[in-house]
């Protein structure tokens, strides 16, 4: 099993470490300085109280009545000697001959350790010392003024108050140490806590962007690098979102263009069906009168019906090639318009007076009720639509019937015109299908009429490509018929 520890911990303990470090080694040097300085002062003293012992031996060595041999002379004063140093330095003294052997103490303990090591060294002319529990020994030769030996010089120096005072640091630096190491190491943890709880925020929005979770404000408000980060952060998840986005919309649009494309399809085979269909009805009818006319060339009647029936179809085939080139022409090109302003109410006006004349040959009566409106649209594409639906209101009415033009008032945005009519109306169940190309409620009455099947189709992607909108409505009267709602942007700076 694998031990997985908190980042706030690795830090606190690396930390804690760190400080362990640190004050080791700083308690290291000061002792190790410490003790160099008290070596170093105790060899200064030590050297001083010799100099002064061997000068006041030398002195009563000159001195004395009589010039005794050295050995004679430090076997019969070394007990004074010895004793007079002491008090003079405040030491405990001891001194030797040029041989070695001791010849005055100012110990009075009995017995003592084997220095001789020591003492074979300080009797070849050298300074000396050894540690000797809490005390150090310290060696001195002392000459003559001739240079002669005269004997060696012994000094117990205490080094317990030192020793002590080392100690009382050393303790003190533990428990330095110790307090330091502990108040660090909280207080490490608590920022490296704080630390944490920052890290586990932006790995928080980083998780919040990996599952689609976008952020909509700063993880974290900080002004360091963890500030830095959670910006970027903050800026990176704008712009997953972005073009994330962006992607799908895309996909959005993908999706629909396929749509599209396959209604389009289903569209363009219905429609090559349709038009096959309606092309080969006055084809066929074109053709029987031909075969007819072949086998009764001298029928007069029958002459005169052919030619009346065979214009007929050939109109009505001419009509559909044209609807069909120009229903083509808005698939194909999408309409390339001519906006411009339009003023509405003029234009049904001239529009009504043009068609009165063929409403007047079906026995029939056009009626406006005009207001004063400016539309932003192609001018020939509205004389399109409102030729196309007057025609149909004319052929689809009844003798006696009425057409009605109205246009509605104070609309801010949108002008409504509709075109009503008196004539046979139209099925609800076939409301939804007026628009589609080739479709007619009647299709006898369609052919009797001219009808192509193709008039609204052709208004509806005319009006949809001024922005406009058409709908289609029983009449509401007793007199029966249908109702042609269509609607219009206005022109901006229309005041």
């Amino acid at each position: 099993m694998k031990f997985r520890f908190s980042l706030k911990l690795k830090m606190s303990l690396v930390l804690a470490i760190l400080l362990i470090l640190t004050v080791s080694v700083l308690s290291g040097l000061v002792l190790r300085g410490i003790t160099q300085n008290q070596q170093q002062r105790m060899e200064e003293a030590l050297a001083k109280q010799s100099q002064v012992a061997a000068q006041y031996v030398r002195q009563n060595y000159i001195t004395g009545e009589e010039r005794l041999p050295a050995a004679t002379f430090m076997s019969q004063n070394g007990k004074r000697l010895s004793l007079y140093l002491a008090m003079l330095s405040g030491l405990p003294t001891a001194l030797y001959d040029a041989s070695g052997k001791e010849t005055g103490s100012s110990l009075t303990t009995p017995g003592s350790p084997d220095y001789s090591d020591t003492l074979d060294y300080a009797l070849k002319g050298s300074i000396a010392y050894q540690s000797a529990g809490d005390s150090v020994v310290y060696f001195a030769p002392i000459r003559s003024d001739d240079g002669g030996m005269l004997g060696v010089l012994r000094m117990h120096y205490s080094t317990g108050r030192e020793l002590h005072f080392v100690k009382e640091i050393r303790d003190l630096f533990r428990t330095a140490g110790l307090i330091v190491l502990v108040a660090s190491f909280l207080i490490g943890y608590g920022y490296f806590y704080r630390l944490a709880a920052v890290i586990s925020k932006l790995r928080h929005a980083s998780r919040e962007i990996r599952e689609g979770h976008y952020l909509k404000r700063l993880p974290v408000r900080r002004g360091d690098e963890l500030g830095d980060l959670s910006n970027d952060i903050y800026y990176m998840s704008g712009s997953i979102e972005a073009h994330i986005a962006g992607m799908q919309e895309e996909q959005r649009k993908l999706e629909l263009a396929i749509r599209k494309l396959q209604q389009l399809e289903r569209q363009q085979k219905q429609f090559i069906g349709n038009i096959s269909h309606e092309f080969k009805t006055p084809l066929t009818a074109i053709r029987a009168y031909i075969d007819l006319l072949g086998m009764y060339r001298d029928d007069p009647k029958l002459m005169e019906e052919a030619i009346d029936s065979m214009g007929k179809e050939s109109e009505r085939l001419y009509e559909m090639v044209d609807k069909v080139l120009h229903l083509a022409e808005l698939e194909k090109y999408d309409f390339e318009q001519q906006a411009e302003p339009v003023a509405l109410d003029e234009l049904l006006l001239d529009l009504s007076g043009r068609m009165r004349g063929k409403a007047a040959k079906f026995d029939l009566t056009i009626e406006t009720s005009l207001h004063p409106s400016v539309v932003w649209a192609d001018r020939e594409s509205l004389i399109h639509i409102f030729v196309n639906l007057l025609d149909n209101a004319i052929k689809y009415n009844l003798p006696g019937g009425r057409i009605v033009i109205r246009t509605e008032p104070s609309n801010d945005s949108l002008a409504v015109v509709t075109v009503e009519d008196t004539g046979i109306g139209i099925p609800e169940e076939a409301l939804d299908k007026i628009f589609e190309p080739f479709f007619t409620v009647n299709k006898d009455r369609a052919r009797r009429s001219g009808g192509t099947g193709l008039g609204l189709s052709l208004v509806k992607q005319l009006t949809e490509a001024q922005g406009g909108t058409i709908e289609l409505f029983p009449a509401a009267g007793a007199e029966g018929g249908t109702v042609f709602r269509i609607t219009f942007p206005k022109f901006r700076n229309q005041t």
